[in-house]
């Protein structure tokens, strides 16, 4: 029995057939939110021999300002959104106080990074203490919680997109390990509280929550202070940030690009280990080539994008066709229709896209029965049956 190994390893919603509905997508868009920390000790001097000018402010926007010309490059249809916290302006549709978005005209709060944008981005340091200003958002005596504010502004421009479709991130800069370390009592404790579940709120809308700290070798990042409760680091996992934190400021564009470029998933596939037991895992290219972003036709007069639009007419009445079109196969002078549901169960070869055999000997693998490049596979975090063990590795297509 010849079988395709392309088809084996498919998914259903990688068919060729153009009529074939998508019945599950990995996320292919993605939406940034950067929380840009405006306060006043963001606007004290690296201490840097090499250059004593430069600010952690100032770091912070020509990371991003750089991160902004690749991506509108790369991958033209994500959406980002600028966002600066501990500001005496405010900005935003919730009308919170210390919370300033940062954006130009013809563009919506969240959208498309655009040139203008850019350069305006790119420029503002110079007027941003005249227009915006920059204060602390957190004092003593006051109930005002601008970092709180600001997740909450953030989760609300991502409210649009289902997490199914759309990859949803905010990613925070800042060089406060402790924005809660001037207030005592039950105050703070409350503060705490009310920021941190409104992380976890975010969080369980499909948001990740990321860290990018302002730091320096002799002024490291503590984020066991607050951030690791912010976005949910714990034993291990904080020993394991705390190295990345100290990292020299000329380096947080490098950081920057590691976090928007994240590997994203190639499939999602399920695993069949034996009769009942089954688990989902992802597989990650490992080496795959950087594309241009797809062509936008945009209308000759107004320079607005075009949205493409297909509809069947009927060859014998010429009226639209609303009915859902359907395949067929000529046999015996007889044209036998199948539907789209029909047309997936035929491909389907067996309900999981991995079936664990057996084993072999690791010699009886040679050179010339691999197919194609093989690929890392890691458990998802969704569940699925009641098997949980950590299980990683690589497969790839091969014929033995």
């Amino acid at each position: 029995m010849n079988l395709d190994p392309q088809g084996l390893f498919r998914d259903h919603s990688d068919s060729d057939d153009e009529f074939e509905l998508e019945k599950e997508k990995d996320p292919s868009k993605e939406m940034v939110v950067y929380l840009i920390d405006a306060s006043p000790k963001m606007f004290d001097l690296v201490g840097n021999d090499e250059d004593k000018s430069q600010t952690y402010f100032h770091a912070a926007i020509s990371s991003i300002s750089q991160s902004l010309k690749t991506q509108i490059i790369g991958k033209s249809s994500d959406e980002v959104a600028i966002c600066f916290f501990n500001t005496k302006e405010k900005k935003n549709l919730q009308d919170l106080n210390g919370v300033f978005v940062f954006n130009v005209n013809d563009r919506e709060f969240l959208d498309q990074p655009t040139a203008k944008l850019i350069k305006e981005f790119s420029c503002i340091e110079g007027t941003f203490m005249s227009n915006i200003g920059s204060q602390y958002g957190i004092i003593p005596g006051s109930r005002e919680n601008s970092l709180y504010s600001a997740l909450w502004v953030a989760q609300a421009l991502l409210r649009k997109g289902s997490p199914k479709y759309v990859s949803k991130r905010i990613l925070v800069f800042t060089n406060e390990d402790n924005p809660f370390g001037n207030i005592t009592g039950a105050a703070k404790t409350d503060m705490i509280r009310t920021t941190v579940q409104r992380a976890y709120d975010a969080q369980e809308m499909g948001i990740s929550i990321e860290i990018l700290p302002l730091s320096i070798p002799n002024e490291p990042f503590n984020v066991s202070h607050f951030y690791a409760d912010l976005i949910g680091l714990e034993g291990d996992e904080v020993a394991q940030f705390l190295p990345s934190a100290v990292e020299r400021l000329e380096d947080m564009t490098d950081q920057l690009t590691k976090r928007i470029f994240k590997k994203r998933i190639v499939r999602t596939i399920s695993f069949s280990i034996a009769e009942g037991i089954n688990i989902e895992v992802n597989t990650y290219a490992l080496i795959r080539p950087a594309l241009p972003g797809s062509v936008t036709w945009l209308d000759s007069v107004t320079n607005l994008s075009l949205k493409a639009e297909r509809s069947f007419i009927c060859a014998d009445t010429g009226a639209l066709v609303h009915e859902p079109p359907k395949r067929f196969h000529p046999y015996k002078n007889e044209n036998v229709k199948f539907s789209v549901d029909e047309l997936s169960e035929i491909k389907r070869i067996s309900n999981g896209h991995l079936c664990l055999l057996g084993f072999k000997p690791l010699d009886l693998l040679k050179d010339y029965h691999n197919l194609k490049p093989s690929t890392f596979i890691f458990p998802t975090d969704e569940d699925c049956g009641r098997l949980h063990f950590v299980f990683e590795g690589f497969f790839s297509v091969s014929r033995i």
